[in-house]
């Protein structure tokens, strides 16, 4: 039986694969991937992942305005990303949250940006897709608030899971906290790097906490480090987190999809 993945994480837009959208999909679908959800980065690039969606049966969307993209961001704008989430193929909002990496967007404007997308997904009752880079300290207080200012977030019986921390930089002590506010936290080929700290991290919470995504077309795993990621190259980070924690791949591929079918409300078949 061939193992079944979901890939929470691929930025499939047309800049990234002009030519082969369509043999890269092939062979996503011959290394088993189920399911294949594409984040948006704007509202551009948010309506090209609804195109996708409508375009592939397998393919989900989510909708959203990253951090980089937060500094002309105008209540229009998140208008628009409001009215997109109501497409039947949404299925969280995102890529959302805050970087202090790079100094695209000033922090004040991030916050705003970040607080009124939790606020969308809060009435839309979606989950979100968070970025948080350098800015793990202020991106939990803004959830916590949020959690304690919207029912929608609060009662964890009407929103059993709240989203995800994708392309997870953090460590062992703030991945628990990420699971004890109702997210899990996702890997990319990051896993496969030599000084990754992400399988200690990934041990110590456990694989009923963790999403797998490639977050292509970067972060390429090893042994294609270098080369543009693809989604079928996810068969190597379940292999490593495999043999790190010591259980099969078949195990890594049964329980990371089921927690992105219960995150993101994905079709059971």
């Amino acid at each position: 039986m061939k193992l079944q993945f979901i890939d929470t994480h691929a930025h499939l837009f047309g800049s990234d694969y002009p030519q082969d959208l369509d043999a890269v999909l092939n062979r996503a679908k011959e290394a088993g991937l189920q399911f294949i959800i594409v984040p948006g980065t704007n509202q551009k690039t948010s309506e090209e992942a609804l195109l996708l969606s409508e375009m592939y049966d397998f393919i989900f969307a989510c909708v959203g305005i990253h951090p980089h993209e937060a500094l002309n961001t105008k209540d229009e704008d998140l208008d628009q990303i409001e009215k997109l989430s109501r497409h039947p193929k949404v299925v969280a909002i995102g890529e959302i949250g805050l970087d202090y990496y790079y100094d695209f967007t000033p922090k004040e404007k991030q916050k705003m940006t970040f607080k009124a997308q939790l606020e969308i997904a809060a009435r839309r009752k979606l989950p979100v897709v968070v970025h948080s880079r350098e800015s793990m300290e202020d991106t939990f207080s803004i959830i916590r608030n949020l959690i304690d200012s919207q029912n929608n977030f609060k009662n964890k019986d009407l929103y059993q899971n709240r989203g995800v921390f994708h392309c997870f930089p953090g460590t062992q002590q703030e991945a628990s906290i990420a699971n004890e506010l109702g997210f899990f936290v996702s890997f990319p080929g990051i896993v496969t790097f030599k000084k990754s700290q992400s399988l200690d991290v990934i041990k110590h919470i456990g694989l009923q906490n963790i999403l797998l995504e490639t977050d292509s077309p970067y972060m390429s795993p090893v042994p294609v480090r270098g080369k543009r990621n693809e989604p079928a190259n996810i068969v190597f980070i379940a292999k490593k987190i495999a043999s790190a924690l010591n259980v099969s791949e078949n195990e890594v591929a049964a329980i990371t999809s089921k927690n992105a079918i219960s995150l993101f409300n994905l079709p059971q078949e």
